[in-house]
């Protein structure tokens, strides 16, 4: 959600620029923020959120919600009955609150998994906290089962880490350090045994970002390459034997492989997401490429097919008449639906956050 330079400064020259958080679909946790214990089939504009200042980073979980205020002041609402909420009590919220426990930590990053929440600490070193469910370990708290917490706890392992930004979905959560290592700990994907506390992949490149799904993670190196963990359902990496020889690997050493995606070989790749078990990305020159589990509809393809390798998302259906160029492309996965967001450069105002 941050905004791009040139369009900051062109907008703070013309007057202050003023914000609106808007929110609707299911709210009968709290989760909207609205004070009602409803579904909202319109837009509703929270003011009460909107007053406590700028919000730079918002994070969407199973029911709860989080946001990042100007100046690193954490604010949770909704569904809390894990702790996710961070009030020190296992309680929901149906109104936007400040976590106090997070006010001196100078938070820079958050997410937001099903039922937990994770932060980046600027002070001591940029430490990462969570708190909420912990039985799959996706708090990486401790190196044995943590049914729940609901106060900031450091995830052990990353203290002398340098962490740039953190990644949660379903029962997963992950890291990427400034020197370009990932670490992720949670759930494990496909079947495999639940790290509880955070682990490096083994013998891996620099990565830039990352997005974690139900049973697999991209990964994305700064120079366009693109990585998977897991996958092995629907067919979600580009090629079984690579996936294969991963999970025989993994298997043989206890250690996550990240593997090549193959028919990406030669392709620039621009951005990376994904959803419960498929995969979508942009490439340099705009184009969206989606594979893994289609049986929604979900990978643009006209179908509802599977796909074990990265398909050109056709432009024919006028995805592009009405946006001048030059534009910039996102892609955001859902847990079986996805969005495109493109944009005159000139209006742009950078890449959200993926995080909802």
């Amino acid at each position: 959600m941050e905004a791009n330079e040139s369009f900051k400064e062109k907008a703070e020259n013309e007057e202050e620029l003023e914000e609106e958080i808007w929110s609707w679909g299911a709210g009968t946790e709290g989760q909207l923020g609205t004070g009602r214990l409803l579904d909202e089939h319109h837009p509703q504009l929270l003011r009460s959120l909107s007053s406590l200042g700028p919000v730079s980073l918002l994070a969407c979980g199973g029911a709860h919600v989080i946001a990042l205020i100007s100046g690193g002041r954490v604010v949770t609402w909704g569904r809390g009955t894990s702790g996710q909420l961070g009030h020190r009590e296992a309680v929901s919220s149906v109104q936007p609150m400040v976590v106090e426990d997070l006010v001196a930590f100078d938070i820079t990053y958050i997410s937001a998994g099903w039922n937990h929440s994770g932060f980046v600490s600027g002070n001591m070193g940029s430490r990462v906290y969570g708190f909420g469910s912990g039985k799959r370990g996706q708090l990486g708290i401790s190196d044995d089962k943590v049914k729940s917490v609901s106060v900031p706890l450091v995830t052990l392992g990353l203290e002398n880490l340098r962490i740039n930004s953190i990644i949660a979905n379903g029962d997963h959560s992950g890291a990427i350090c400034t020197d370009g290592h990932f670490y992720r700990w949670g759930r494990g994907f496909g079947g495999d045994p639940d790290n509880y506390m955070p682990k490096r992949i083994a013998a891996s490149p620099s990565f830039s970002s990352a997005s974690i799904g139900w049973n697999h993670a991209l990964l994305l190196t700064g120079d366009g390459q693109v990585f998977m963990i897991g996958g092995y359902n629907y067919g979600a990496s580009s090629s079984q034997k690579t996936q294969l020889i991963a999970k025989t690997l993994k298997d043989a050493g206890n250690e996550e492989i990240a593997q090549k995606v193959d028919a990406l070989v030669g392709v620039k790749v621009f951005q990376i997401s994904a959803g419960a078990e498929h995969s979508a990305l942009v490439t340099d020159d705009g184009s969206v490429m989606t594979w893994g589990w289609g049986e929604h509809g979900q990978l643009g393809l006209g179908d509802t097919n599977d796909q074990a390798s990265p398909q050109v998302v056709s432009t024919n259906n006028n995805m592009y008449k009405h946006v001048k160029k030059p534009f910039v492309v996102e892609v955001y996965c859902g847990s079986g639906f996805t969005f495109v967001i493109k944009r005159h450069m000139l209006e742009s105002v950078g890449q959200l956050s993926d995080k909802c």
